[in-house]
């Protein structure tokens, strides 16, 4: 409310606490001042096929209303807004997907906004500003969202700079995917820490994150959530791409894993573990973890352990296959030592997806792109259908199981009412076809356009 406004009020009050009469006019005057009612803001899309929640099924010739960017009502057959729902203030917006499959914005439960891995990162990181790659995330956050990602989950960043992105975003300052930002945690010399360069740069560019032993794990957990993160994500194996020959066994151990874990939950956060090897997975379940990132070799005791937990995997096999491309290629950037892990990883990543999946498991879709090209993310779902994913489950996986897994199901994963109007389209149907995710032509977040 205005000064003015709150000014006028106050002599409003003034007028009728101590006078004994007041001339109508005041009252006129003082509704002159006060804030109009807010113009709402009108949408409605005519769509041909319409999957609203994933697992269901589609249905055809569908309206969708949508007001102030929440959907309002879905309805059959291509419908005209009443006239007597909008005022001469309200903008109304018809928006023609009759001829496209239309369903509930992807969600990318793994991804890295701030680089794409290539043989110039070394030198890149070294040259580049925080303004450099806060502005290079912001790019990257566009060609996400222009995919088909309308949310994604951020495991590995600068914490100042993709804080200060996700923020932006929500503002509206500028286009992306809703961000949920993880604050990384993990111990001296494993995956996560620095590696790779000289002592002096180590001592440099190591984060105040690291820790050893359960009471500092515990620390750097709570500074992590302190300063803005909205997701522990966490390292309890070794990892492929560390320039380190470390492998990829158990290195944070089960003290460092519960205390974690123990003090993210405390204060409202959940957390995501990378884990490789078996061991480190088990370690990580049964302390609690809410998901599993890659899970390369889960074995039947993780199976037991995901089901009784209810923990995701996210399984980024566009992420192991990415590597093993990379790593065969002549002339390529990759050390000896990242070599060898890409090409043994990459490859059992796919089968024990597939075990996974038969068993029961709960996935969320999942790309760890960053690793591989930004907007190139639906590649995933190809490869989870090459790995026995039926259609369906991957777009649950991608809708459902990701709102599930960021608690933001009320508001995200389906088109219902009161739910966010988060909508994508394509010409053909994903049902048919997963390959129809790679050319999404239309792009709604919360109710605005990015893409027609």
């Amino acid at each position: 409310m205005s000064n003015l406004a709150i000014a006028a009020i106050r002599r409003f009050h003034y007028y009728l606490s101590y006078k004994k009469s007041f001339n109508l006019v005041i009252i006129f005057g003082l509704c002159s001042v006060l804030p109009s009612i807010q113009a709402a803001d009108f949408k409605v899309i005519h769509a041909g096929e319409l999957l609203s929640i994933a697992g269901e099924k589609s249905t055809k010739q569908q309206s969708i209303l949508i007001k102030d960017g929440k959907i309002t009502a879905i309805k059959k057959g291509y419908i005209d807004l009443a006239a007597d729902q909008i005022t001469a203030n309200d903008t109304l917006e018809y928006i023609d997907l009759k001829n496209s499959f239309v369903m509930s914005g992807l969600m990318d439960m793994h991804v890295h906004l701030q680089g794409e891995l290539g043989p110039n990162n070394d030198s890149e990181s070294l040259r580049m500003s925080d303004a450099d790659v806060a502005m290079k995330s912001a790019y990257f956050a566009n060609k996400t969202l222009l995919a088909g990602f309308t949310t994604v989950r951020d495991l590995g960043a600068k914490p100042e700079q993709i804080y200060a992105l996700r923020d932006a975003v929500n503002i509206g300052w500028i286009p992306g995917p809703r961000i949920i930002a993880s604050g990384g945690v993990s111990v001296t010399g494993g995956h996560g820490d620095v590696d790779g360069k000289s002592p002096d740069l180590l001592d440099m560019l190591t984060s105040k994150t690291i820790c050893d032993g359960p009471f500092d794990c515990r620390r750097a957990t709570r500074r992590a959530i302190k300063y803005g993160a909205d997701v522990i994500k966490i390292t309890s194996t070794g990892g492929v791409l560390s320039d380190t020959n470390t492998g990829t066994g158990q290195q944070m151990a089960n003290d460092e894993l519960k205390e974690v874990i123990d003090a993210a939950h405390a204060l409202g956060r959940k957390v995501a573990s990378h884990a490789h090897a078996a061991e480190g997975i088990n370690a990580a379940l049964r302390a609690g973890v809410d998901s599993i990132e890659h899970g390369s070799y889960a074995n039947k005791e993780s199976i037991k352990l995901f089901k009784k937990s209810g923990a995701y995997l996210v399984p980024t096999l566009l992420a192991g296959d990415t590597v093993v491309q990379m790593a065969k290629a002549e002339g390529g950037f990759m050390s000896d030592a990242i070599k060898a892990k890409a090409i043994r990883v990459g490859h059992d990543m796919q089968n024990n997806f597939s075990s996974a999946y038969k068993a029961g498991v709960k996935i969320a879709f999942g790309t760890d792109s960053g690793v591989s090209h930004h907007g190139d993310n639906a590649k995933e779902a190809i490869l989870m259908s090459q790995g026995g994913m039926s259609n369906q489950d991957i777009l649950v996986s991608a809708t459902i199981n990701g709102a599930d897994l960021i608690d933001m199901s009320a508001s995200l994963g389906t088109l219902e009412q009161g739910k966010q109007a988060d909508i994508i389209a394509m010409k053909s149907s994903p049902l048919d076809n997963i390959s129809a995710l790679l050319d999404v032509h239309f792009v709604m977040k919360s109710g605005s356009v990015h893409k027609q």
